[in-house]
């Protein structure tokens, strides 16, 4: 149970950090990974059906990613669109994309397949369980991932890429194409959704061309809860959260599965579930910025009103002297 609930969380996580990157990072309102998700999926298991190598599988599905997110920069960059409506339109058509990837099949098996998993769970089947030696793998993959990312925002087309998000003027000013900056950190996050919908694809059994329904909003709500969580601006803790959060999301719907019938809540709730976790999030996280702001208003007032002191009081002992 909490083995399964942690590979799940590590693998959504790596689609929570594809969102970080295009909402947080870019401030980019992508909507493709609706589309890319089950991407990943598919390439990966009509690649596997044909005996492609499961590691050359997986980078497949990180390029087919990465040029979903290329046709959204394309949409917003050249024909002007807005981010909403650019990711709208390139996930509608990635339904069709799939299922041609897919020969027009809305469900492909990989049970009897030959996957990165099964290659993993056999090399360590007489020291680690099943669920135990995928989890250990994803550990790994999460860890050394999130390392790469860490020093990628640490270099200057990192920064770039962050100061994007809040300051395009600035970015302009340097000489630099904010266009080309924000088209990579699109491919980019996209590719690391079409990776976790494929790693999902093999640790499911299937892949399935409507696995990403409202894979943006679980996404955001894990996004959400990680900020909620860990409060931090340096991205060490930021990519962590990423991560935490998407392992409490998953802990949560599953807790909302097995004991949701004592409230009388079954699965099909979970969406209701969902969205109310972002809207509490969005309370608690404007609630918090309200707060901060009286704080800081309080304390400015009081500044004031000790420099109004002080300056009376020298006045005072200017006219005594």
């Amino acid at each position: 149970m909490i083995e399964g609930i942690l590979i799940e969380g590590l693998i959504y996580g790596l689609m929570v950090m594809g969102l970080f990157i295009t909402f947080r990072v870019l401030n980019f309102c992508d909507m493709t990974v609706d589309g890319t998700f089950p991407m990943g999926g598919a390439v990966m298991a009509s690649l596997l059906i044909k005996g492609v190598n499961p590691v050359l599988a997986l980078l497949a599905a990180f390029f087919f990613g990465m040029l979903a997110g290329l046709v959204t920069a394309i949409i917003h960059n050249k024909f002007k669109l807005p981010d909403l409506l650019s990711g709208i339109l390139t996930m509608t058509m990635l339904y069709s994309v799939n299922l041609r990837i897919m020969s027009n099949r809305a469900n492909i098996q990989l049970l009897r397949v030959n996957t990165l998993f099964t290659g993993i769970t056999a090399r360590f089947s007489g020291v680690l369980s099943h669920e135990a030696s995928i989890l250990v793998f994803m550990v790994i993959f999460a860890i050394v991932l999130k390392f790469i990312l860490d020093v990628f925002f640490h270099t200057d087309f990192g920064l770039s890429m962050g100061v994007l998000g809040s300051n395009v003027q600035l970015i302009i000013s340097q000489g630099m194409n904010p266009a080309v900056i924000k088209t990579i950190g699109i491919c980019l996050g996209n590719g690391l959704t079409a990776v976790a919908g494929a790693l999902g694809a093999m640790y499911q059994g299937f892949a399935d061309v409507g696995s990403g329904t409202g894979i943006i909003v679980s996404g955001l709500a894990s996004l959400m809860l990680g900020e909620f969580i860990v409060r931090s601006n340096k991205i060490e803790l930021q990519t962590f959260r990423v991560l935490l959060g998407s392992i409490v999301y998953r802990t949560l719907m599953y807790l909302a599965r097995s004991y949701g019938y004592v409230i009388g809540m079954t699965a099909n709730d979970l969406k209701l579930i969902t969205g109310l976790l972002i809207i509490i999030c969005l309370l608690l996280s404007k609630t918090d910025i309200a707060a901060k702001i009286r704080i800081g208003q309080s304390r400015l007032e009081r500044r004031r009103d000790m420099g109004a002191d002080s300056n009376s009081a020298s006045g005072k002992q200017g006219v005594q002297q």
